[in-house]
């Protein structure tokens, strides 16, 4: 995989990035190349192998991608984690502020980058979960359900999705975690509606500060970004392994 520059970005962006985490052997063997030691461990703990080549693919993606704007070597550049393990570079650019985040579901992931707004981003495929009720209670407000019980029944397992990746991304963009922050905020729900925070911590005004993008990264799939902030404007940018681009 080679990344051309990404361009500028701006403070009033959020770029997300899309791409696959199927690769081939010689790629998987130059994105190991460039990973931490740490890195390397935390490989070497996945007893699965396509466990392994996801995680070596996506933290390479990582590592690329952001090398790109701070025109930095992808190997060169260093981390450290927040207390639920989400990792932030320790160097971002004095003028940059560059904050990201990760999701990856099965072979798909998604890097959201900004200038110094907090970020989050969540992917999940669409698919029946035998278990949803009991998952809507713990995790949906009762005005949530409520949305979710006027939908023809055809929808809800993409409203449920919607709803539940939204909540994820602000966790992560907040880094307190899906289980600390489900029953303090409200998210639209139906698709085809806007992707909205509606309240948080029951207020209106202060869900306002945040905005909310819905994301279709791939057949399947549903994702949100939650970006902190109000006029943001989110691109989406699709990353190219070498066999499908230039060398």
């Amino acid at each position: 995989m080679k990344l051309t520059q990404p361009g500028a970005i701006e403070p009033e962006e959020v770029h997300v990035w899309v791409t696959s985490l199927e690769i081939e052997a010689a790629e998987l063997s130059r994105s190991e190349a460039l990973l931490s030691e740490d890195e390397h461990v935390r490989a070497q703990r996945l007893r699965r192998g396509d466990d392994r080549a996801r995680f070596i693919a996506a933290r390479a993606t990582v590592r690329r991608v952001l090398g790109a704007y701070l025109k930095l070597p992808p190997a060169e550049l260093r981390f450290a984690y927040g207390s639920m393990g989400q990792p932030r570079l320790l160097d971002s650019g004095a003028d940059l502020d560059l904050r990201f985040n990760l999701s990856h579901s099965r072979d798909l992931l998604l890097l959201g980058v900004s200038r110094g707004r907090a970020v989050g981003v969540d992917l999940e495929p669409v698919r029946s979960l035998s278990h949803r009720p009991a998952i809507e209670r713990r995790v949906f407000s009762a005005g949530e359900r409520r949305m979710l019980s006027r939908l023809p029944a055809e929808h809800r397992t993409e409203a449920f999705f919607n709803g539940w990746t939204r909540k994820e991304a602000f966790a992560k963009a907040t880094g307190e975690g899906m289980w600390a922050t489900m029953n303090r905020i409200e998210v639209t729900l139906a698709p085809g509606e806007e992707a909205r925070l509606l309240t948080l911590e029951g207020s209106h005004e202060t869900a306002a500060d945040w905005t909310l993008f819905h994301l279709e990264p791939g057949a399947g799939f549903v994702g949100a970004a939650a970006v902190e902030g109000r006029a943001v404007r989110l691109s989406m940018r699709e990353l190219k392994h070498l066999s499908e681009g230039a060398r």
